[in-house]
C-alpha cells in the first residue's frame, strides 16, 4: 500500500482535498468522511509489473459534514489522475488550522504510542500537551539533578534515547565534540563544554572580526525569505486587526511535502521538564540554522552541516538547557569560538531571525527543521542527528499548539544579551585594543612629524653644505685667480726686472766690436739673429770717442787669446748666477787687466769690463 501524495486547502465554506494517483482509474476509487475522519482508497492495480494500491486515511483539523454540497472531480492531464474533492465545511467561516502539517494529518487522533493502552490512559493526563498548564519558561529555582540511575544517561529529543554511540564509535567524533555520551552525565557535559569553548577561545582572531569587519557588514545585509514574510504578516495584522496562522506566508515546496509525507507519525510522551528541554533545544538549533544561512546568504556548502551541528551544543555536546538565558549564552560563546566569522552582530542577527521565524508559526517553523533535515541527510556522518533530533523534531512541531510558540517567542524576546554575559572578557578586550591603536596612532604620528622635522633639517643642512661649498668655491677661484694674476705679474715684474738687470749690467761688444750701453742700445738675440734698436740717442762726439776706445780695446783683447775661455766661462756663471755687482774685470797675478770674452761662436758679443766705468 502506497500513500499518494496529497494537500489541502480551505476557503469559508469548504475544505479542499487534492489526491495525485498516477495511472489510476476513476471508477476504482472509494471516498468516505465523516466528522474529522477522511478515508481515500483506490483498487489495486498493475503498475510497471507491480500490483500496487493507494490508501490514505486523514485525520482533519476540523468538522465536515455530508449535506449534498459535496463535489468531487478527476483530471488525467499527463498520465498522472488529480482527484479533487471539496467537503463542505460543518460550521462555515470556521479556520482550520494546520492543514500543511501533513504528517500530523496522517495519523489517527488517538494513537498516542505504542504502549498498552491502560498505561496510556495512566499517563495521559500528566503528559498530553493538550491539556498541560501554563509554566514559566525562566529557568527553575529548583537546581537539576539528574534522575536517571542506570549507567548509561539518556541524550537525543526529549532525552529518550540511549546507548546509540555504544554502536557508532566510528562515526562518534565526527558528529559530536563528547566522547563517551553513554556515561557521561549533563552535570559533567556542561563542564567539560565550558571548559573547551574557553580553551578554544582566540583573542586575535575576534579582534580581528571586530575591527576589520566589512565582510561581517555586507553579510548582514542578506534577507532570508522569513524577513519578507514577516512583513507580509505584520502589515496583513495591521491592516486587518486579526490574527492569521502562518499558512498563508510560508510555502512548503514540493520536494518538502513529500518529506513530510515519508515521516511516520507518532506522539511522544513528555513529562514537565523533558518538554522544557524540547523546546528549548529547538531554539538552539535555530539560532544555529540562522547563523548558517546568513554567513554563506542562503547557500549551501559542505561546510553548512558542520556550521549547524557545531553552534549548537543541544547537537554537538547533547546538552540539556535549563532557561532561554542560558541558550542564547552557549550560542554566542560557540559563534565567537568555533566558526570563521566571530563576530557579536551575527549573534544579535540569528537572535532577531529566530524570533521572526517562531512569530511566523510552526508552519514557518518545520520549513527551517525540514532544510536541517535534507542538510543533515546529504552529510554522511551527520545523518544520525536526525535520527537522534531532527527527524523526532519534524514531527512533534506539527502538532504543537499555536499558542505554545507565541508564548515561547515572547519569552525569548524579553531575554535580553550582552557582551558582559559569554563569560570571555570580550569588553574588556575591546577596550585595551581601541587604547593599544590609540597609541599606535599617537606614535605613527608623532614619527611623520619627526620624520617631516628630519627631513627639513637634512634640506636646511644640505642647503647650507651648498651655500658653503659654493662659497668656498668661489673663494678659492678668486684665490687662484688672484694667485695666477699675482703670478703672471710677478713673472711679468721678475721678467721685466731681468731685462732691465740684464740691460743694466755690463755693455755689449757686437762683432764689430762697438760696446753696447743700458742707456745707449737695446739688444734681442733670437735664432741666430740680431735687432739693434736705439734706445736714447747720446751726443755724437762722445759716441765717436766712446767707439775708438773700444775698437783700440778689441785690438788688444785679440793679441792674448788664451785668456778667451775663462772670460767666456765667467761670462756664463754670470748670466746663470747674477750677482748684484757684478765683477767688470778680472786680475791675473800681475795686476793687468784683461777683457772677458761672451761666446766663442763666430760673431761673439764680449762683455767689456773697465774700471773707467765704476769709477764713472
Amino acid at each position: 500500500m502506497i500513500t499518494p501524495a496529497f494537500e489541502l486547502s480551505q476557503d469559508p465554506d469548504f475544505l479542499t482535498v487534492k489526491i495525485r494517483v498516477p495511472y489510476a482509474k476513476a471508477s476504482e476509487f472509494d471516498i468516505y468522511f465523516e466528522g474529522e475522519d477522511f478515508k481515500f482508497y483506490a483498487k489495486p492495480y498493475f503498475l510497471r509489473q507491480h500490483l500496487i494500491f493507494f490508501a490514505c486515511r486523514l485525520t482533519l483539523p476540523g468538522r465536515v459534514v455530508e449535506d449534498g454540497r459535496e463535489k468531487a472531480s478527476y483530471n488525467a492531464d499527463e498520465g498522472i489522475g488529480t482527484f479533487t474533492i471539496q467537503l463542505p465545511k460543518e460550521v462555515p467561516g470556521q479556520y482550520f488550522e494546520g492543514l500543511d502539517m501533513l504528517t500530523s494529518l496522517l495519523a489517527p487522533k488517538k494513537s498516542r504510542s505504542a504502549k498498552p493502552l491502560v498505561e496510556e490512559m495512566a499517563v495521559s493526563a500528566e503528559l498530553s500537551e493538550g491539556n498541560e498548564e501554563e509554566f514559566d519558561w525562566e529557568m527553575e529555582q529548583v537546581p537539576y539533578e539528574e534522575s536517571t540511575p542506570s549507567l548509561q544517561h539518556p541524550y537525543g529529543f526529549g532525552n529518550l534515547r540511549s546507548g546509540v554511540f555504544q554502536r557508532l564509535q566510528d562515526e562518534l567524533s565526527d558528529v559530536i565534540d563528547i566522547k563517551d555520551p553513554d556515561q557521561t552525565p549533563a552535570e559533567e557535559r556542561r563542564r567539560k563544554r565550558l571548559a573547551a569553548e574557553a580553551a578554544k577561545f582566540e583573542p586575535d582572531h575576534y579582534l580581528a572580526d571586530f575591527f576589520e569587519d566589512e565582510a561581517i557588514k555586507h553579510l548582514l545585509k542578506y534577507k532570508p525569505w522569513w524577513i519578507d514574510a514577516h512583513k507580509k504578516m505584520t502589515a496583513l495584522q495591521g491592516e486587518s486587526h486579526q490574527e492569521h496562522d502562518s499558512p498563508v506566508f510560508v510555502v512548503f515546496s514540493e520536494e518538502e511535502r513529500e518529506q513530510m509525507r515519508k515521516f511516520t507519525n507518532k506522539s511522544y510522551l513528555l513529562d514537565k521538564r523533558s518538554r522544557r528541554h524540547v523546546y528549548l533545544g529547538l531554539i538552539d538549533i535555530l539560532l544555529a540554522y540562522c547563523y548558517e544561512i546568513c554567513v554563506n546568504e542562503g547557500d549551501k556548502n559542505v561546510e553548512s552541516s558542520w556550521n549547524i551541528r557545531k553552534l549548537s551544543a543541544t547537537l554537538c555536546w547533547l546538552e540539556s538547557f535549563s532557561s532561554i538565558h542560558d541558550v542564547l549564552v552557549s550560542f554566542g560563546r560557540r559563534v565567537l569560538c568555533y566558526p570563521l566569522y566571530r563576530h557579536f552582530g551575527l549573534v544579535t542577527r540569528a537572535f532577531n531571525d529566530t524570533v521572526m521565524i517562531l512569530q511566523l508559526g510552526k508552519a514557518a517553523v518545520l520549513k527551517c527543521l525540514l532544510d536541517i533535515h535534507k542538510i543533515f541527510m546529504e552529510s554522511d556522518p551527520a545523518y544520525i542527528l536526525n535520527d537522534l533530533f531532527i527527524t523526532d523534531y519534524c514531527i512533534w512541531i506539527q502538532r504543537v499548539k499555536s499558542k505554545k510558540l507565541a508564548a515561547l517567542c515572547e519569552s525569548l524576546q524579553k531575554t535580553t544579551l550582552s557582551k558582559s554575559h559569554m563569560g570571555l572578557e570580550l569588553e574588556e578586550l575591546e577596550a585595551a585594543a581601541v587604547l593599544v591603536q590609540e597609541e599606535e596612532k599617537a606614535l605613527k604620528a608623532a614619527g611623520t612629524v619627526s620624520k617631516q622635522q628630519l627631513l627639513c633639517s637634512e634640506s636646511e643642512t644640505s642647503d647650507s653644505e651648498e651655500s658653503s661649498s659654493t662659497s668656498s668655491s668661489e673663494t678659492e677661484g678668486s684665490d687662484s685667480d688672484e694667485q695666477e694674476s699675482s703670478t703672471s705679474e710677478d713673472g711679468e715684474i721678475n721678467s721685466f726686472q731681468g731685462t732691465l738687470q740684464e740691460e743694466r749690467t755690463a755693455p755689449l761688444i757686437d762683432c764689430n766690436g762697438l760696446r753696447q750701453g743700458t742707456d745707449t742700445w737695446a739688444m734681442e738675440v733670437g735664432d741666430g739673429k740680431s735687432k739693434v734698436s736705439l734706445q736714447s740717442p747720446a751726443p755724437p762726439g762722445k759716441l765717436v770717442e766712446e767707439l775708438e776706445m773700444q775698437m783700440h780695446s778689441a785690438m788688444r783683447l785679440l793679441e792674448q787669446p788664451e785668456g778667451l775661455a775663462t772670460a767666456g766661462c765667467i761670462s756664463q756663471e754670470q748670466e746663470e748666477n747674477p750677482v748684484p755687482k757684478p765683477d767688470r774685470f778680472s786680475e791675473d797675478a800681475a795686476g793687468k787687466r784683461n777683457f772677458l770674452e761672451v761666446s766663442p761662436k763666430p760673431n761673439p758679443l764680449l762683455f767689456l769690463c773697465s774700471t773707467n766705468e765704476d769709477e764713472e
